[in-house]
């Protein structure tokens, strides 16, 4: 058995954000992300079944503006932080840009999950969706 060298990945909606421009956007949710949509393809709806209003979920997004050749940051943007790896930071930059983003689902509608705190903008591809348990 041979293993792949590219994986294929298929988005299963997007993020409907009042964010529009990453560089004003907060680094973390907590820093002042607003609200914010998931809206997802009909063809997953069967896949939200079970999700609840309060629910703590793991939404894995793909960072679509991200640079894809970046190895090392400047922690949080600041200049007067060492280089670090990109693996020992949060940065978008990376060589596969996932976004891992913990949220509260808030409300539901039909197939669009608004939810809380999501540093997202608007526009940025969902990947996935898991349950946040503990300190996931």
């Amino acid at each position: 058995m041979t293993t792949p060298t590219t994986y294929e990945l298929q988005p299963i909606g997007y993020v409907k954000s009042p964010l529009v421009d990453r560089a004003t956007a907060p680094k973390h949710g907590s820093e002042g992300a607003p609200d914010a949509w998931l809206v997802f393809d009909a063809a997953v709806s069967e896949g939200l079944r079970g999700l609840a209003v309060g629910d703590d979920i793991l939404v894995l997004t793909w960072l679509h503006q991200a640079a894809r050749d970046v190895l090392s940051v400047h922690p949080r943007g600041d200049l007067d932080s060492p280089l670090t790896g990109v693996f020992d930071s949060r940065s978008p930059d990376r060589p596969n840009p996932i976004g891992v983003h913990r949220v509260r689902i808030v409300a539901i509608d039909g197939i669009r999950l608004r939810v809380s705190e999501l540093e997202a903008i608007d526009g940025t591809p969902v990947l996935d969706v898991k349950p946040a348990h503990g300190d996931a």
